[in-house]
């Protein structure tokens, strides 16, 4: 018999960094990993990620966060055969259409903690972007391929502090391919 929800037992707790506002205009570095790192989307051959159906979806979700999403720009991305990683910039408003290297990183300041214990997501909000694109593809792969089960709860992130980082993050994932046999995503690598 299920036991009773309890809030005290069952607490899950954030890995995000406390009290900081992930709506904040700044660059963040995003992993989204597939449900027990199930190679689903296909396969790297030869250095090259070739995509099946189900990661050409991932791949057209992915293009269509900045229209789900105006003030969101998107930097370097792949999708891997389990995992998916990107650059999600997220830009005030008045921001949008100015060019600066100010506007690609993130604030070092944190924000209040007004929001921090609401269960919601904040709408524009990292999390928010991320629910949004995890929830298109599962919709569309299990409406035109009926299978579900598609990624893990959550997903890890990196506030992109400079220009620096935000090159270093950059060829780190251009590389993800190149790079595959070592990756610790690689199911060859994990040890169970």
């Amino acid at each position: 018999m299920p036991t009773k929800f309890d809030p005290k037992i069952h607490h899950r707790r954030s890995i995000r960094l406390p009290g900081y506002d992930y709506s904040s205009t700044g660059a963040y570095f995003v992993t989204i990993v597939t449900w027990q790192r199930d190679c689903l989307f296909g396969d790297v051959v030869n250095g090259e990620m070739v995509l099946n159906d189900l990661g050409q979806i991932a791949d057209d979700c992915w293009h269509a966060i900045p229209e789900h999403f105006p003030n969101v720009e998107l930097g370097a991305y792949i999708i891997m055969p389990n995992h998916a990683h990107g650059i999600i910039v997220i830009q005030a408003e008045e921001l949008r259409n100015e060019v600066g290297a100010q506007h690609c990183c993130a604030p070092t300041t944190p924000a209040t903690n007004e929001n921090l214990h609401k269960i919601n997501v904040k709408p524009g909000s990292l999390g928010a972007i991320v629910r949004s694109f995890k929830s298109a593809v599962s919709y569309r792969i299990n409406k035109e391929h009926n299978a579900t089960g598609i990624w893990q709860r959550n997903y890890h992130e990196h506030i992109i502090r400079n220009d620096r980082e935000m090159g270093n993050i950059w060829r780190y994932i251009e590389a993800n391919p190149v790079n595959w046999p070592d990756d610790e995503e690689n199911p060859r690598n994990i040890k169970r």
